[in-house]
């Protein structure tokens, strides 16, 4: 019993230090009025806030009602409309494939460019079909950032 209490006075204050690094971030869809394949359901940003050109975790919680076999995810970073940052990556390197209907997460690390002017740029996420269409299966997301 003795060694119950000691094991939570230890890991308690410790909870305290990792719980503010990983924390969800209120996110808000593009076009509110576009129908997609995949449903949001949360992001969480890791560490938040985000340090220029260090490493921080996206992880977005996501729901679709049909398998999706493949497709690309498309990491776009606007400030005021200016294009800074654009990065591609295939949906099967992060995450498994193929994604079954249900929930599903997609994680993806990355380091925020040393030039992202301050302090409040926003993060663009979609998942494409293909390079090859236009078609989104998962909206835009615009993601506040702070740091």
């Amino acid at each position: 019993m003795a060694e119950m209490k000691l094991i939570a006075v230890l890991l308690i204050p410790l909870l305290c230090l990792i719980v503010p690094l990983t924390q969800a971030v209120n996110f808000h869809y593009c076009d509110k009025q576009a129908d997609y394949d995949v449903f949001v359901q949360g992001v969480e940003i890791n560490p938040h806030p985000v340090i220029r050109s260090q490493l921080a975790t996206f992880t977005v919680n996501a729901y679709t009602g049909e398998a999706i076999s493949g497709g690309k995810l498309v990491i776009d970073i606007k400030y005021f409309g200016v294009h800074i940052h654009q990065e591609t990556h295939e949906l099967c390197g992060e995450t498994s494939c193929p994604v079954s209907a249900g929930s599903f997460v997609i994680s993806h690390t990355e380091a925020l460019p040393a030039f992202t002017p301050p302090p409040q740029p926003f993060l663009f996420r979609s998942l494409r079909r293909s390079p090859s269409t236009n078609s989104d299966l998962s909206p835009f997301l615009r993601l506040p950032f702070e740091y």
